[in-house]
């Protein structure tokens, strides 16, 4: 099938962009908090692509863990950086605001 190549050639590309966002944005907190949860969210996608392909998704790893499951891995990266960006720094952010601006 054709598609397999061009999907597992095209990982290259978007994670290599979206690398490249975080690079260029790596001085607004904001901005690279929310980037790097996309490449890891990508990361993710791209893995459960790969074990789909190559036939290794339904491999158990563990006792009821498939190899499709490890995808969740990344996803919790990603989602963990946003909670720590939203629980954590922009409160601080917030608070150093209301502080410059007394």
């Amino acid at each position: 099938m054709v598609w397999k190549p061009l999907g597992l050639l095209m990982i290259l590309p978007t994670l290599g962009i979206s690398i490249v966002i975080c690079w260029r944005t790596r001085n607004m907190t904001s901005e690279l908090a929310h980037n790097l949860a996309i490449v890891f969210w990508i990361t993710a996608n791209s893995y459960w692509m790969i074990s789909e392909f190559l036939g290794f998704d339904t491999l158990l790893i563990g006792h009821t863990i498939e190899g499709k499951h490890l995808a969740i891995i990344p996803f919790l990266i990603g989602l963990l950086i946003l909670a720590y960006y939203y629980l954590v720094q922009k409160p601080r952010e917030t608070k150093q605001e209301r502080v410059a601006t007394l």
